[in-house]
């Protein structure tokens, strides 16, 4: 069975493997499948419209989406210090 799964530059392809992690366009938040979160708002009739797939946490962090500070907090930890640590750079800048 194919999968549409999102890539690194944000696109829509065919897989004939599954995603490992869920997306929530709108946010640009990426999880686990099993995210309690997510399936409370699934549940509630919401999200499944704007939901996207992606292949693993690289793909989603290259097209833009951040951890799950619910099922991925180490990681959203992370991102968020990263986040920080950009806004204290007095040029403004976001690269090394």
């Amino acid at each position: 069975m194919p999968y549409k799964l999102f890539g690194s530059d944000g696109r829509e392809y065919i897989s004939d493997v599954p995603g490992t992690l869920g997306g929530y366009r709108p946010g640009k938040i990426y999880g686990r499948l099993d995210c309690a979160s997510a399936l409370r708002a699934i549940g509630k009739g919401g999200y499944v419209g704007h939901r996207v797939f992606f292949a693993d946490a690289a793909a989603a962090i290259a097209a833009g989406y951040r951890p799950c500070a619910k099922c991925c907090p180490a990681e959203y930890q992370a991102w968020k210090a990263s986040r920080a640590a950009q806004d204290k750079r007095p040029d403004g800048s976001n690269s090394s």
